[in-house]
């Protein structure tokens, strides 16, 4: 239940004429909070209650950060919202749930409450006030199904072929309708000359793939030209002319059939304009499938475990481009999780990827697999964010790529507002994945959100109380907390779950020196020794440990054979609140400008 702001007034004004009635406003409040969408969200449920009944009581331009940390987040009067983000993380994640609610669970005419950006106060809007809205929604969620068609230009000298166009598009407008495949977006602009260079109403379509042409004639006969433009990205998928002796029926019906006809054999073999993602190899198909599960654990048996059913898959089928593109992710995952060296498995990871994207050029897998390589093995960043953003566009709805584009791109950038927007999107994509909601945490966790990376610990290791890497964060978040205690907790609990992990036990060893137990840590460091004899031990957790016994020379030597070996805990060095301490150090500079990100 929303409770009112101390620094509020207690008189309550009147909503403005224009506004929906109170009781419609809160009855859509209602509806939202008992969704699915909500269920799990109780800080944002509170907040969201708060604000809509401040406001539908008359209170909304009181809505101010002070007031909403106080009431809503349990802050002290001290509370000062220069010092503490909460409130606009909160408010973020807020709009982002509220976004996802109307996409997934919304129904036609229902009301629509908002949290504009740049203040507190929400916006009801009934659904003839909101097209602009559902419309930025719609573009957020293109989807392989929908097809718009635009007015054909006509290019002849006198411009006398105007109806031919015109009737040209209602037929193919009319033969596609036919496919059951397919929606057909209703769409006529408001000038003809809107029509000129139709990537340019792309944008405005959502569609995910645009029909347009152009007409013209010459020495008696009619050349129409036809192009397939993908929405997503508006570059041309398909361009093809057809000639004919007159403008007449039978060459519009020629037209649309071959524009059927195309489509047709496109979405057989995949998706129009797309290469091959599937394979007619069931057996191939579930090797790669059984990969993919594994490899989501992010266990050490897992990923190999990946790894063998991707190059199972790839020995059944040695064209199909999402097992390469899942070998190249398991062998990255593999150096990232320390349990080979990067050297012994970049060549691997890289070929594959290479492979993935030569075999299909428009796989979104296969992007995201090559830019991961580039951002984690090369170092180089734009382009690895060009191939992201290309995957992206050919998968919207592709989490990985959301998630990698996030923690392997824009959080080594240091663009941690941008990867959180990408984390926020991952997670509303795959809502089950532990892997996504453990990073979510560490990008709170990076922005010095320690109250929001806390809380999305808690959700991680509720959706899988097995998953040991929610267990290290969470003990990288108490360590931040300063609470040692409840940090050495979660890191036991991390090797109790993967007791071979040498990234869970260097946790425990640094928490327990900065708690001033040296001893302890010097004991597990030597343990550590010793089985980096035995298996690969990233230098960056040496380095990390020496740093917390401030013993700073020796860690930076271990910090230099950490960025010799590109370790992938590098990546997070400008944003990675454990670094904080050596960041004036000019050594800590120098690996900064060696990784390319000064």
């Amino acid at each position: 239940m929303a409770l009112r702001s101390r620094k509020m007034t207690t008189a309550a004004r009147a909503p403005a004429p224009d506004d929906p009635k109170r009781d419609g406003v809160r009855a859509q409040l209602e509806r939202i909070l008992g969704s699915a969408t909500f269920r799990q969200v109780d800080r944002l449920k509170r907040f969201l209650s708060f604000v809509v009944t401040e406001a539908v009581d008359g209170r909304g331009d009181q809505l101010k950060e002070y007031a909403i940390g106080v009431e809503v987040f349990d802050k002290e009067s001290s509370f000062d919202p220069r010092a503490d983000p909460i409130v606009r993380v909160q408010a973020r994640r807020l709009r982002a749930r509220l976004l996802r609610y109307y996409r997934d669970e919304g129904r036609p005419g229902e009301l629509l409450i908002e949290l504009p950006k740049g203040g507190y106060a929400p916006s009801f809007k009934q659904p003839e006030t909101a097209a602009s809205g559902r419309r930025s929604i719609a573009a957020a969620l293109v989807r392989q199904n929908t097809i718009a068609v635009l007015p054909f230009a006509d290019h002849s000298a006198a411009g006398e072929l105007g109806y031919f166009c015109q009737s040209l598009r209602q037929e193919i407008i009319i033969g596609l309708a036919s496919l059951e495949t397919l929606r057909v977006l209703a769409w006529d602009p408001p000038e003809p000359s809107d029509a000129a260079d139709p990537r340019q109403a792309v944008n405005t379509l959502h569609a995910a793939l645009v029909v347009s042409g152009s007409v013209r004639s010459f020495g008696g006969k009619l050349r129409v030209t036809i192009h397939l433009i993908d929405g997503a990205s508006g570059s041309y998928l398909w361009s093809e002319p057809q000639d004919f002796q007159a403008p007449d029926f039978t060459a519009q019906e020629a037209v649309a059939q071959n524009v059927i006809r195309k489509l047709r054999a496109d979405a057989a073999g995949g998706g129009a304009g797309r290469g091959r993602r599937s394979t007619d190899n069931l057996a191939a198909r579930n090797l790669y499938l059984q990969g993919r599960y594994h490899m989501n654990q992010r266990t050490e048996e897992g990923l190999r475990k990946a790894v063998e059913f991707f190059e199972r898959a790839i020995v059944e089928d040695s064209h199909y481009a999402l097992a390469h593109s899942g070998l190249a992710d398991g062998y990255g995952l593999l150096t990232h999780y320390g349990v080979f060296g990067p050297a012994d498995v970049w060549t691997k990871a890289a070929a594959s990827a290479a492979a993935a994207v030569m075999l299909d050029a428009d796989c979104a897998e296969a992007h995201t697999s090559l830019a991961h390589v580039k951002s984690t093995q090369d170092w180089d960043w734009q382009g690895a964010e060009r191939e992201f953003q290309l995957a992206i566009s050919l998968d919207p709805a592709y989490a990985t790529a959301h998630h990698w584009y996030a923690m392997s791109c824009l959080v080594p950038m240091g663009r941690v507002d941008e990867a959180l927007d990408e984390m926020s999107l991952a997670q509303s994509l795959d809502p089950v994945s532990s892997i996504v909601a453990r990073d979510l945490a560490l990008v709170h966790l990076f922005r010095r959100d320690l109250d929001a990376a806390l809380e999305q610990c808690d959700h991680a290791i509720e959706l899988n109380p097995h998953f040991s890497p929610a267990y290290w964060a969470l003990g990288l978040v108490q360590e931040q907390r300063r609470d040692f205690d409840e940090a050495a907790a979660a890191f036991h609990r991390a090797i109790h779950l993967s007791p071979q992990t040498p990234r869970m036990q260097a946790g425990l060893a640094r928490t327990q020196a900065l708690a001033g137990k040296r001893k302890e840590a010097l004991e597990i460091l030597k343990r550590l020794e010793t089985l980096s004899e035995q298996r690969y031990v990233s230098p960056f957790e040496f380095a990390s440990m020496r740093f917390a016994l401030g013993q700073t020379d020796l860690a930076f030597r271990w910090f230099s054979r950490a960025c010799q070996d590109r370790s992938f805990e590098l990546l997070y060095m400008r944003v990675d609140p454990r670094l904080d301490a050596i960041r004036s150090d000019k050594r800590f500079a120098a690996a900064l400008k060696q990784m390319g990100l000064v």
